[in-house]
């Protein structure tokens, strides 16, 4: 039997309620457990994250160097455009778009309580046509 049986990224933030909610959205997840002070989702793929109350929770400031990242999550996707308007529409914001060279396509992203994420498509492997 393993000595540690799941593992979880927790967020601390003031509504852990309201941010679990656009997590399970963003990840078509379910909510596995709820207290007074911490939510708990799965999400399809299997990422497990929580939410902890914290009322003096203060933002990241990513990009700027004050109070500056204090954690990041990656989520690989087939569709940059689509992912960045359902964000939007769960109430996330971009934060920063860049053609970086190399295999992958990448776009900075806040959740509602000022988490920052980025979104990552690998590059198609296929040959170009034409």
């Amino acid at each position: 039997m393993p000595l540690v049986t799941a593992g979880f990224v927790v967020l601390d933030c003031a509504e852990p309620e309201k941010l679990a909610v656009f997590y399970k959205e963003l990840l078509d997840g379910e909510q596995t457990e709820a207290t007074a002070n911490r939510v708990e989702i799965r999400g399809a793929d299997g990422t497990r994250l929580a939410f902890r109350r914290d009322m003096n929770a203060t933002p990241p400031s990513w990009p700027r160097p004050e109070n500056s990242l204090q954690a990041h999550l990656d989520f690989v996707v087939e569709d940059l455009d689509e992912a960045e308007r359902r964000i939007v529409g769960l109430g996330g914001r971009p934060l920063e778009a860049k053609d970086a060279a190399g295999p992958y396509e990448e776009r900075g992203f806040s959740d509602p309580a000022g988490h920052s994420f980025t979104l990552r498509r690998t590059a198609s492997t296929a040959p170009k046509q034409g």
